[in-house]
């Protein structure tokens, strides 16, 4: 089936069966290998995108359900340039291995988006359904306080 999507700002035609997962379609189809495949039940948080602003684990959204909602990946959360979860979590050296990262950062930008200065319980509630295999959750935490603006404390 031929479905058109908005993917990074930019309208995209793939020919998927429609219940093929947004996953898939992102890295296969589309080439867009940043979000990564984790545990493959929507449990781990690595392959969470933001559809019309909203994380949503892309392992287990179908894509006939985006619609013409637009899709942002890590690849497009900057636009042009680094977003301040990036730009944090560079300053912070938040990544060890990496993996679990893009996810990570489409879910930190998410809530910023909707809580612009987040506390420690707030982060830890929207995070908290992310797995880091390297433990690096209070560096996590310090880079989303600094994209906010809050420094690499809590507000």
């Amino acid at each position: 089936m031929l479905l058109s999507l908005r993917v990074n700002g930019r309208h995209r035609r793939v020919e998927v069966r429609p219940e093929t997962p947004l996953l898939w379609v992102l890295r296969d189809v589309l080439g867009l290998r940043g979000t990564k495949l984790g545990c493959g039940a929507g449990q781990c948080g690595a392959c969470t995108v933001q559809i019309a602003g909203v994380a949503h684990r892309s392992c287990v959204t179908a894509v006939s359900e985006v619609g013409e909602r637009e899709v942002t990946t890590i690849e497009g959360l900057g636009g042009d340039g680094l977003h301040p979860c990036q730009r944090a979590w560079l300053d912070e050296d938040v990544a060890q291995c990496g993996y679990c990262q893009p996810g990570m950062l489409m879910e930190a930008a998410a809530l910023l988006r909707d809580r612009p200065h987040p506390t420690d319980a707030e982060i830890d509630r929207a995070l908290g359904g992310h797995l880091c295999r390297c433990g690096t959750y209070q560096r996590i935490r310090r880079a989303v306080h600094r994209a906010a603006g809050g420094g690499g404390g809590a507000p």
